[in-house]
């Protein structure tokens, strides 16, 4: 019985994601989260405080759902040690990312949101601050070139990327987004 719970909560979680992204924060509503989970009226109400335990669900989901694979972080231990690595493997996050438009798109209004309401503010974040210190750690451990700042600097850099790739995508082809992504690592990481 607790599995089909925890089920159903992923599932109305991910109705959530699949709304933010779609209609905004205004948008989200136990009901409009019900109909996109396809389960009965009232359902998510019984999963979730309040909106803001919705919205803070939310949020945690969406990190959860871009981490990469378990095959993939593999690989990226096993790769040479260089700035053509270090690309590729910022290619692969941007890719990564960007095939869940949908998260990040919601990730985005609640971002937005976070502005508003404290609680998910503190949320939030906690969560980034934690994500970013993760990935300079990983960083730092792995051997890769470059230091704490270049990852900070590649972070923000590729997530303004991202943005564009997801609400403006003709702006840039995807060969200048793979160029531009090469040109970030060359310019901001320094060669060994």
């Amino acid at each position: 019985m607790v599995r089909r719970n925890d089920q159903r909560r992923a599932a109305l979680v991910d109705g959530a994601i699949e709304v933010l992204a779609r209609e905004g924060a205004r948008g989200l509503t136990f009901r409009a989260v019900d109909a996109e989970a396809a389960v009965p009226a009232g359902t998510a109400s019984n999963y979730f405080a309040n909106r803001d335990d919705l919205l803070t669900q939310a949020g945690a989901r969406v990190y959860e759902r871009l981490q990469p694979d378990e095959a993939t972080v593999t690989r990226h231990r096993t790769a040479e040690r260089d700035r053509e690595t270090y690309a590729e493997l910022m290619r692969e996050l941007v890719a990564r990312v960007s095939s869940f438009r949908t998260g990040y798109l919601a990730l985005l209004e609640l971002r937005l949101e976070a502005t508003r309401r404290p609680e998910l503010r503190t949320v939030l974040t906690e969560r980034v601050r934690a994500d970013l210190d993760a990935n300079v750690a990983y960083h730092l451990a792995s051997g890769l070139p470059g230091d704490a700042t270049a990852v900070k600097l590649l972070y923000l850099a590729l997530n303004w990327l991202i943005v564009e790739q997801l609400t403006l995508p003709d702006v840039l082809t995807p060969q200048e987004r793979d160029e531009l992504v090469a040109a970030a690592v060359d310019r901001i990481v320094p060669p060994r």
